[in-house]
């Protein structure tokens, strides 16, 4: 599995934007991949940052490069 960083490094390379950390971990819960539990989060059922419809695409293409789904 690609960390964090690999996957912002892809986005940024290939797309030319920068994706947060909270969004990767976002469509990692959406496409039913394991994710921890930040200990800044405040509540684990409410995401303070959701991924924006508009970076979506593009994660999960980076989820699909690296095989993850």
């Amino acid at each position: 599995m690609a960390t964090y960083k690999q996957i912002q490094d892809y986005i940024e390379g290939k797309h030319g934007f920068t994706v947060k950390s909270c969004w990767i971990a976002h469509m990692k819960e959406i496409c039913g991949l394991s994710v921890k539990v930040s200990p800044r989060r405040y509540d684990e059922n409410v995401r303070q940052k959701p991924c924006p419809e508009s970076k979506k695409a593009a994660i999960e293409e980076a989820f699909q490069h690296f095989g993850m789904i």
